[in-house]
């Protein structure tokens, strides 16, 4: 088993950005050169700005080229709890803001000539109770009628038709959602936004940020920059550089990992559809099939805060198995995690304080959201058209007793553990009274 083996990088390795000087001043500094600040780069650049981005690891060493390359741009909060705690208005707007942000990706992928392996495969999210199979349902029908988006049932007896297994209870599938590889992905941006003129700088750490006159001094561990304008795109990468914004993103591990090639029949057998997958229980689990179509990446969260134990692949491996049976005895071949950015809205966000921009809290679905959000900050940096956005309002709270440091999450994990597992114990029962 591969520990720390990131599966995209055997394609597409990180790759470290030429030393350059920090320049005394630029238009723009960006923190972060995941999807959102690149994103953010490029428009910024081809709008004729001076662009320095900096990132304390390599380009792309975060999240962005760690995550399961799956296009769900989800929302946490169904309809109803985005009502009640936004209105009526702004929950509508988020929504259709979802529908676009998956849109624009497709076309930024296709007009910029980007190979990512993206596929529009479809989503198949599985019912883990019977009572879950009839609140998807629902939603799938309310995704019709609201957003013209292509969604329907699977009742549990044509299952088989979209996966391999008896596990859940039917499902509902969506065909606006399909999968990329990740690491491709950043690797075309990188390329962009150094193409259009923005200098990356690879680690290299921002140390803090204050104000100056009508713009900004930023340190660095390698110099100090003035800019006008400085965007804050760190994510689940927040350090105390920005102790303001940390306490306000909470870094989750989501952990995925990757078996060995399968044969094509029994590929064909467990994913005959090649769809990307999601389910409803509370510690919920997402996979697909990789790119080439031969092996089953599967994810969740971690759990852990510290270290990297060898129980958290061992759990993984145990769900998958408990979905796919017949992988009891398939080599597990890679492990991996990256911090998602959780947030007391659990919607992704952007925001503003003391005239910083920030796009950051994308709650785990940050491939189709990173992107959409740093492009979206940008405009408004340029004072665009089209900056307005359904996700720009005050800034998340504050979580309390919270610095940080996840403390927390290995009992909210053991928590929602305990949850499932009596969970499946009562379907148990039930199906054998």
């Amino acid at each position: 088993m591969g520990k720390n083996d990131v599966y995209w990088w055997s394609e597409a390795p990180l790759r470290p950005t030429e030393r350059q000087p920090v320049p005394p001043a630029a238009d723009v500094v960006i923190v972060g050169a995941g999807y959102t600040g690149l994103s953010a780069a490029i428009r910024l650049a081809r709008a004729g700005r001076s662009v320095q981005v900096f990132d304390k690891q390599d380009p792309g060493e975060g999240a962005s080229t760690r995550n399961g390359g799956i296009t769900s741009g989800n929302l946490r909060p169904g309809t109803a709890d985005l009502t009640r705690r936004f209105g009526a208005e702004r929950a509508f707007a988020i929504q259709a803001e979802a529908k676009a942000a998956r849109e624009d990706l497709y076309r930024f992928i296709a007009d910029e000539n980007i190979d990512c392996d993206f596929a529009l495969t479809g989503r198949f999210s599985g019912a883990a109770a019977p009572g879950d199979y009839d609140r998807l349902a629902r939603e799938a029908e309310a995704l019709n009628k609201a957003l013209g988006i292509e969604a329907y049932a699977v009742p549990r007896a044509e299952q088989h038709a979209v996966l391999g297994t008896d596990f859940y209870h039917g499902g509902s599938v969506r065909m606006d959602v399909g999968g990329l590889h990740p690491a491709k992905l950043h690797a075309g941006m990188l390329r962009l936004a150094l193409a259009a003129g923005a200098t990356v700088h690879g680690r290299t750490a921002v140390l803090g940020i204050g104000s100056e006159g009508d713009g900004y001094e930023v340190a660095t561990d390698r110099g100090t920059i003035r800019a006008r304008d400085v965007l804050v795109a760190v994510n689940g990468y927040t350090d105390a550089a920005d102790r303001w914004l940390r306490r306000r993103l909470v870094p989750v591990r989501s952990r995925i990992i990757a078996t060995e090639p399968l044969s094509p029949n029994l590929m064909g057998e467990l994913m005959p559809r090649r769809m990307m997958c999601s389910e409803t229980r509370k510690l919920h689990y997402y996979y697909r099939p990789s790119p080439d179509g031969t092996r089953i990446l599967f994810g969740g969260r971690d759990g852990t805060i510290a270290g990297d134990p060898d129980w958290p692949t061992e759990n993984l491996r145990r769900a998958l198995v408990d979905i796919f049976p017949v992988l009891d005895r398939t080599e597990i071949t890679h492990t991996w995690f990256g911090h998602v950015a959780m947030n007391r809205d659990m919607i992704p966000r952007i925001f503003s304080r003391s005239g910083k921009r920030y796009a950051a809290g994308y709650c785990g679905s940050g491939v189709v959201w990173a992107r959409w959000a740093g492009d979206k900050a940008a405009r408004q940096i340029l004072g665009d058209a089209g900056a307005d956005s359904a996700l720009d309002f005050r800034p998340p709270a504050a979580v309390p007793f919270f610095n940080g440091k996840p403390w927390f999450m290995p009992a909210v994990f053991g928590w929602l553990t305990l949850q499932d597992r009596l969970a499946q114990r009562r379907r148990r029962r039930a199906s054998t009274a």
